[in-house]
């Protein structure tokens, strides 16, 4: 093991991350890129699960407000993060790191269905695991379903892969006096309602006391280094 801060951890990646330059879709450059970054890290002993949003594809809120029932909207977002778990895997795969997708939506022909233990297992066993399809339920976002998974899977930290490196006063990309929080607590996050997850998965990492770490995706070698205590983030904790 790698002189890593935490020995297993739930990476959380927006769907926006996959499309590179592109304005919509899966950009397989970007996606091989990430992979590279999982596997480095996976390499050196981390135990990794992965969740991935849906919004290169499908936006469940947007849909909704174009008429689509709210429930099937995101019933069809949930689809969307198959797809972009599917891409991950094989991306993965092509460079030589075992992966599993488990959906939250039995899917039997495509991916396994999410079984906790069946989970930890491949963990334990040096696989990489995927969780598709949320938290299978609708008004739920993936951000709720990463803390959901982290939680249960007994991470040690809840990382949160953005463009941004870590959480600032305010928007560093129009305003370059933005200053960027080297730690924050909880109850700041959500009392200021700091925009970084849902409040839901704020408050559900609060009750299991699981670090949220905050970091930019868009920099080779940021997963490693963050990690190794040395990356530019910011720490959410008690």
């Amino acid at each position: 093991m790698a002189d890593y801060q935490y020995n297993r951890v739930l990476l959380k990646i927006s769907g926006e991350a996959l499309m590179g330059e592109h304005e919509y879709g899966i950009d397989t450059e970007t996606v091989t890129r990430i992979a590279g970054e999982v596997a480095a890290a996976h390499e050196k002993g981390l135990q990794i699960a992965l969740v991935i949003g849906a919004g290169n594809i499908f936006r469940g809120l947007s849909a909704q407000a174009t008429g689509i029932e709210r429930s099937t909207a995101d019933y069809m977002g949930m689809l969307a993060t198959v797809m972009n778990a599917l891409a991950m895997q094989s991306a993965l795969e092509q460079i030589g790191v075992p992966t599993r997708v488990q959906s939250a939506i039995p899917m039997q022909t495509v991916c396994e269905s999410y079984i906790r233990r069946r989970a930890v297992r491949h963990m334990e066993k040096g696989r990489v695991v995927i969780f598709a399809a949320g938290t299978g339920n609708p008004y739920f976002t993936t951000d709720t379903a990463a803390a959901l998974r982290a939680a249960e899977m007994d991470c040690d930290a809840l990382l949160k892969g953005t463009q941004v490196d870590g959480v600032y006063d305010s928007d560093p990309k129009t305003n370059p006096d933005a200053v960027r929080y080297e730690t924050l607590s909880y109850h700041k996050v959500l009392s200021d309602d700091l925009k970084v997850m849902d409040a839901s998965a704020i408050a559900l990492m609060r009750e299991n006391n699981i670090p949220i770490i905050v970091f930019s995706l868009q920099e080779m070698g940021a997963l490693d280094a963050v990690m190794a205590g040395h990356g530019t983030s910011t720490i959410i904790k008690a």
